[in-house]
């Protein structure tokens, strides 16, 4: 049975691409491709063959090839350089199988991006925001809006290539940056039009530069650091690096005790946390910060705390986190199932948190609740057992010491209780 050959093109046309690749172009009974990559092959097609746009048509495009093939008919499908590389060949493959396709890979756009500004990019992360177009990053953006993934490499730090779209632009990724306030960390370079006559390259420069330009299409963008961030704190910061409201009994989950929650609350890089009753926010905020490709959606009902929660936000320029201001359950099911639950205040609905939450956690999720009173705790673990739950419990009595004349005491600190707890099955 005949191949479908998946053949990477540029710009320049016929005078990028083998004489392999271009002989299974003229002999080809159907094309798939967009209209602009048939004008440039224009006098290489058979008169007689068949072509199709694959614009909005991908679900379609398997279903016309298998086909084709099943007619006997040689197929072509035209991809953008190399077509392995955020690109058509992978799909096809997964929907043909390997034995149906060959892959003639050309140059891939950002190879030559790099290679006009003489980068290496032997250590470069590429990212495509090719995807459907979701809008601008705003606020309450989360891990299901386009620019995420582009997002979580670029607070990795990274030397990135980037495939941009005609709405999600090097002036769109301008502004996310400033939204998130990290536009005075990274420098940006646009190559536009590459191989055709218009090509221009602009070399680096700060995203408030970029913002309110405009270039043509196509583009690539390269992304990198200004300069090497210091090296983060993943756990256990100090308390007073958190901004936070000071009422007698304090609105900070102590660093002794925030380490050893989030220990039971067992994180992976990817995991999905719910933070309910943030406080001033620093256990979702370092569940963030260990979770660089996951996402922390958190919830605190005071207005004041909240605004201090997004202070804190702001002070570590987190973008893998979320703040939702109201009281729980009510906002609860409108978040993605979590992996991992950090209960830190429960305003009077402890009960129906305990029911819901582990009704929504992932198989082998943990949910973590902290105590400083009897009450909570006594009821916290009639519900557990209500609900069939598979839970621990500990108790932190941490001392810390003062000043008293030119000597040293220990003053204890409230105690606190750690209950960690596992949907049970029946």
């Amino acid at each position: 049975m005949p191949d479908c050959s998946i053949v990477g093109v540029l710009d320049n046309g016929p005078a990028g691409i083998t004489q392999e690749a271009l002989q299974l172009i003229r002999q080809a009974d159907l094309l798939v491709g967009n209209p602009r990559t048939f004008g440039l092959f224009a006098a290489e097609i058979d008169p007689d063959a068949e072509t199709r746009d694959l614009s909005g048509n991908f679900p379609k495009i398997p279903g016309w090839i298998k086909t084709a093939l099943g007619q006997g008919k040689e197929v072509v499908v035209f991809a953008t350089g190399d077509p392995l590389c955020h690109g058509i060949g992978r799909y096809l493959i997964g929907k043909l199988g390997r034995e149906q396709c060959q892959v003639i890979p050309n140059t891939s756009t950002l190879q030559l991006a790099f290679a006009r500004l003489g980068l290496a990019w032997q250590d470069a992360r590429i990212c495509s925001i090719h995807g459907k177009d979701l809008g601008e990053w705003h606020t309450n953006a989360d891990a299901g809006h386009g620019l995420y993934p582009l997002l979580r490499q670029i607070r990795q730090q990274r030397l990135l290539g980037i495939f941009t779209s005609h709405k999600n632009s090097p002036c769109r990724i301008a502004r996310m940056l400033d939204a998130v306030s990290l536009a005075d960390r990274y420098e940006m370079a646009i190559i536009e039009q590459l191989l055709l006559p218009e090509e221009q390259i602009h070399d680096f420069m700060p995203a408030s530069d970029i913002m309110p330009r405009q270039f043509a299409d196509p583009n690539v963008v390269i992304l990198r650091p200004v300069s090497a961030q210091p090296t983060e704190v993943l756990l256990g910061l100090p308390d007073k690096t958190y901004h936070q409201r000071k009422p007698d009994r304090g609105l900070i989950t102590k660093r002794e005790v925030r380490a050893v929650s989030l220990a039971r609350l067992q994180l992976h890089r990817d995991s999905v946390v719910w933070d309910i009753g943030a406080g001033s926010g620093s256990v979702g905020m370092e569940a963030a910060r260990l979770c660089p490709d996951g996402f922390v959606y958190a919830m605190e009902k005071n207005h004041e705390d909240a605004a201090i929660i997004r202070q804190n936000q702001q002070q570590f320029r987190l973008t893998n986190y979320r703040l939702t201001q109201a009281k729980a359950p009510q906002g609860l099911e409108q978040w993605p199932d979590p992996d991992a639950i950090f209960i830190g205040g429960s305003g009077g609905e402890l009960e129906q948190l305990i029911e819901i939450t582990l009704a929504r956690l992932s198989d082998g999720g943990q949910l973590v609740m902290n105590f400083i009173t009897l009450e909570n705790l006594n009821s916290a673990i009639e519900q557990l057992k209500k609900c069939n739950a598979n839970w621990e419990l500990c108790q932190l009595q941490i001392s810390r010491n003062k000043p008293i004349l030119e000597m040293q005491r220990l003053a204890a600190e409230t105690p606190v209780w750690i209950i960690s707890a596992q949907r049970g099955y029946q």
